[in-house]
């Protein structure tokens, strides 16, 4: 599980330094939300399959919230070039 999300949130973090106008703002962002709905989909297979608690699902969900939204104001901030 760990794993899966430190995949996920690499990937989304170099989408967020490599792009750099409107167009790839909007990418970098759609992709975060694809990286957080697949990180959500693993969470919930991992729990229904007990391989974790609900309460690690729980964690492993805001965790994975947590990072997208981070991406997401990573892009935000490309077309402005102010650092958050």
């Amino acid at each position: 599980m760990k794993k899966i999300i430190a995949i996920a949130s690499a990937a989304v973090l170099g989408l967020g330094v490599a792009a750099c106008d409107s167009a790839a703002e909007n990418n970098a962002e759609e992709q975060a939300e694809a990286v957080g709905d697949a990180q959500e989909e693993a969470i919930d297979a991992a729990e229904d399959a007990g391989q974790i608690t609900d309460e690690q699902a729980d964690a492993a969900e805001e965790a994975s919230e947590n990072q997208e939204d981070a991406a997401e104001d990573a892009a935000d901030q490309m077309d402005s070039g102010t650092p958050e």
